[in-house]
C-alpha cells in the first residue's frame, strides 16, 4: 500500500508542471501548495504513526490555504 501512495504520488509530482501554464498565481499558489501539504502531511503522519489518508488531506488543505493566500499576495 505504501509503496503504491509513494508512486502516485511521485508521478502526481512529475506531471504536475504540465497543467499550470495558463493559470494565475493565485491557481498556482493554491495547486503547488496543496501538493507540497500533501506530501509534508504524509510524511509527517508516516514518522508518526498516524492515518496516511487523513495527514495528507489535513496537509493539502492547509497548503491549499496557504499557497493561494501566498498566490494572490503576489498579483
Amino acid at each position: 500500500m505504501r509503496k503504491l501512495l509513494i508512486t502516485g504520488c511521485i508521478l502526481a509530482l512529475a506531471l504536475a508542471p504540465i497543467g499550470c501554464t495558463n493559470m494565475s498565481k493565485t491557481q498556482q499558489g493554491a495547486l503547488s501548495g496543496s501538493a507540497l501539504g500533501a506530501g509534508a502531511g504524509l510524511g509527517i503522519t508516516a514518522l508518526t504513526g498516524g492515518a496516511l489518508g487523513v495527514g495528507a488531506a489535513i496537509g493539502g488543505a492547509l497548503g491549499g490555504i496557504a499557497g493561494g493566500i501566498y498566490g494572490n499576495n503576489q498579483e
